[in-house]
């Protein structure tokens, strides 16, 4: 069984930055890819970026696409996520997934594992 425990997250202002971490267990997950989601107040969740991890190809949404970055950690099997210039359409519960294939996928219907999510709220 794979668990997925995020943190990090917090309240930040315009501009700012945060750095999400995700602490993944259960598995060995060498033939996994992993990913980011989000969900805004009223809105559904969304893509926000994903990586493989073997080889760490990434993937993002066009929205964070230069000031997001997401990263993970052999050793430490965990997965972050570095937000910069962080804006207030960013402020949103995040979520870790992870999913058993190589080949990521941007929806959250390709992933089978979910972490309990952490809140990120982003001031103007």
């Amino acid at each position: 069984q794979v668990q997925l425990v995020e943190s990090g997250g917090g309240l930040v202002q315009a501009g700012g930055s945060l750095r999400l971490s995700c602490a993944a267990s259960g598995r060995t997950f060498s033939t996994y890819s992993m990913g980011w989601f989000r969900q805004g107040p009223g809105k559904d969740r969304e893509f926000v970026a994903a990586i493989r991890w073997i080889g760490g190809s990434t993937t993002y949404a066009d929205s964070v696409k230069g000031r997001f970055t997401i990263s993970r950690d052999y050793a430490k099997n965990t997965l972050y996520l570095q937000m910069n210039s962080l804006k207030s359409e960013d402020t949103a519960v995040y979520y870790c997934a992870a999913r058993s294939s190589a080949v990521v996928s941007t929806t959250s219907a390709g992933y089978a594992y979910w972490g309990q999510g952490t809140q990120v709220t982003v001031s103007s």
